[in-house]
């Protein structure tokens, strides 16, 4: 089968379109023909291998553990292992899974499910990665709740436009901060204010939540726009140097924390068969659509991944095989 593969650490150069072995399911697994696969910002960083905190954390210290790229995928079951019960051959699903910037990927049942009747394939794959983060962000750790003011920054990238229609699904008044290109993208995602920070200062306002997804404002300007028992969820961060790569705002705020009456949180979003199956269910009832940018063919994956680096995509960037 064709593959994007990856023997080295460096720009998105060193990714190769090339034939591996097809991998077969082993027990709990499943094997899925990709039809379409999501590419975001963590792509970015496991084939950099920047910071290099990832290769600690146990991504591959010289090189990369596993070898072919991406996770966010759409498809069409080929084969099921021992065990499975989840899924059938031949059903259209979604999920997550080491390796889908290929023909064929093996994923564990429990982070597969049917795919949406009311998704194309290129929407499905857009769904887990940066879905499941926005939930994480809003629900777990911003303990969101109906009319609560909250605040998006980054709301046109791949996790501020889900957490747009998620803000707005548990009720909460939602302001997207966004570039001037980007403005009409936020308001037809259903925010009900949208911020051009090119021109104006979003701290004007002050919010319940503050979800920041774009990792390069100060901490100290992120608390500007907190009501006084607000919470700041700041997930991810860039531009923060080639160790740590902008976690140095999470650490702070840590320490910060027990000393203000905010409440300022980092998250580590982790993929869950549970939320899979929490935003098929919204998507089912028409409350989220992923908004896709532009899809490329999987040979091109990186020129992709350099679109999305650059911060020219507004809404997911989609591989198609």
């Amino acid at each position: 089968m064709k593959a994007i593969v990856q023997n080295r650490y460096g720009s998105p150069d060193v990714l190769e379109f090339r034939d591996v072995d097809r991998p077969s399911p082993g027990a709990g697994e499943v094997l899925v023909r990709v039809h379409a696969a999501g590419v975001d910002p963590g792509v970015w960083h496991l084939t950099t291998g920047k910071p290099y905190l990832l290769r600690l954390l146990g991504f591959g210290l010289r090189r990369p553990k596993h070898p072919v790229r991406g996770l966010d995928f759409a498809g069409v079951v080929e084969e099921v292992g021992d065990g499975v019960t989840r899924v059938r051959p031949g059903e259209e699903v979604f999920g997550v899974c080491e390796g889908a910037f290929a023909e064929y990927a093996v994923a564990k049942q429990d982070l597969v499910a049917a795919k949406p009747a009311r998704l194309s394939f290129e929407q499905a794959a857009a769904v887990l990665i940066s879905g499941g983060t926005a939930l994480q962000a809003l629900r777990d750790t911003g303990r969101v709740r109906p009319g609560q003011r909250v605040l998006v920054i980054g709301a046109a990238g791949g996790i501020g436009t889900f957490a747009v229609q998620l803000a707005k699904a548990f009720g909460a008044d939602v302001t997207g901060v966004c570039s001037t290109a980007k403005t009409d993208l936020v308001r037809t995602l259903g925010a009900d204010h949208v911020v051009d920070y090119t021109r104006e200062d979003f701290a004007t306002r002050r919010y319940d939540l503050v979800v920041d997804t774009a990792g390069l404002r100060s901490l100290s300007g992120l608390r500007r726009a907190l009501a006084p028992r607000g919470t700041l969820v700041i997930v991810g961060g860039e531009n923060g140097g080639k160790w740590l790569g902008g976690i140095q705002r999470v650490l702070r705020a840590a320490l910060l924390n027990p000393f203000v009456r905010h409440r300022l949180c980092g998250l580590v979003a982790r993929e869950r068969g549970a939320d899979l199956d929490d935003l098929r269910d919204l998507i089912e009832a028409g409350k989220l659509t992923p908004a896709l940018d532009r899809t490329f063919p999987l040979a091109d994956a990186a020129a992709a991944i350099d679109h999305l680096h650059a911060g020219r995509a507004a809404g997911k960037t989609v591989l198609t095989t």
